[in-house]
């Protein structure tokens, strides 16, 4: 397997405006010239950071995807916890969308034709579940997330449950509550790891500047690792963000279980897009302060190792 695949950049601070393009840097953003990128955010409420994307991260992304060349950005939302086109608003989205010159699309208004059936196949889900199709047909896709404990079942919420945002709540004629289907499955974990083996990431940029060890995803106990990383692999990062979590003392069943018993992460790994260990995280830190919180990091993700 190559290196590059399971690598986590890591940056200590907490300036965005120059952390994100120094770790956008050491993803390449080489090919992106000329392509179509569909880019999911973490817009779930409108509760300021670290319960949504910080817009000063969103702004940065978009600026180093329009100066890499990319032909058009599509922000596409559905939120959980509140009506889209409002939490949109709210956190300064649309304005920065027309600033910026980028599309931010609203799930909930979307048409039959804009959401892409996923059958059930080997997955929990009872009917299958539908997805938004820009994320099928973008040249390129991208994602950023926060760091958080999640009180409703998910247990963490980082890159891989923030893909619940571009899944159908209902779909445009239909009855069926796709949500209520996840939140009430004991599977609800199992099922966010599915969702994710159907759909490609070109990276994850993950926003640890603060992240929430306790409740979530909209309140909780707050902390603040001033970090910002960023990887090809979701698996990869997720696993990073859990060990953060840990780090900062998060308790039940984040703090108390092996990082890949995690169920999350356990089905991410049976279904092989991205790391199945932590043995095959690479720690990339930017410079001497970030090699420090790497070191931290990489303890955690180690003691795991020897756990098995």
């Amino acid at each position: 397997m190559a290196n590059s695949l399971g690598e986590v950049f890591i940056l200590k601070t907490t300036d965005r405006a120059s952390g994100v393009p120094a770790l956008l840097s050491k993803l390449g953003l080489g090919d992106y010239s000329g392509k179509q990128v569909a880019l999911k955010a973490n817009y779930n409420s409108a509760d300021p950071f670290p319960a949504s994307t910080h817009i000063d991260t969103l702004r940065a992304i978009v600026e180093n995807l329009k100066g890499a060349g990319a032909s058009g950005i599509t922000l596409a939302e559905r939120s959980g916890m509140g009506d889209t086109e409002q939490v949109l608003e709210q956190m300064g989205v649309l304005a920065l969308s027309r600033e910026l010159g980028f599309k931010a699309v609203v799930l909930n208004n979307a048409g039959k034709e804009d959401w892409l059936k996923v059958e059930r196949g080997g997955t929990h889900w009872a009917r299958g579940f539908y997805m938004a199709r820009v994320f099928h047909d973008a040249d390129k896709v991208v994602q950023t997330c926060c760091i958080k404990t999640h009180r409703f079942g998910g247990h963490f919420t980082l890159s891989m449950k923030n893909s619940v945002g571009l899944v159908a709540k209902k779909v445009p004629g239909g009855l069926y509550d796709y949500m209520w289907e996840l939140h009430t499955s004991p599977y609800q974990r199992q099922m966010i790891a599915e969702i994710n083996s159907n759909y490609n990431m070109d990276f994850v940029l993950m926003d640890g500047i603060k992240a929430f060890t306790t409740g979530g995803p909209d309140k909780g106990t707050l902390v603040e690792p001033n970090l910002l990383l960023a990887s090809r692999d979701r698996v990869a990062i997720d696993a990073v963000g859990v060990a953060i979590l840990k780090m900062y003392g998060a308790k039940g069943k984040v703090g108390e279980a092996d990082i890949f018993e995690q169920a999350q992460l356990r089905r991410a790994a049976e279904l092989g897009f991205g790391v199945k260990s932590a043995a095959e995280i690479q720690l990339t830190p930017l410079n001497d302060e970030s090699r420090v919180e790497a070191e931290r990091i990489e303890r955690v993700l180690k003691a795991q190792v020897a756990m098995h």
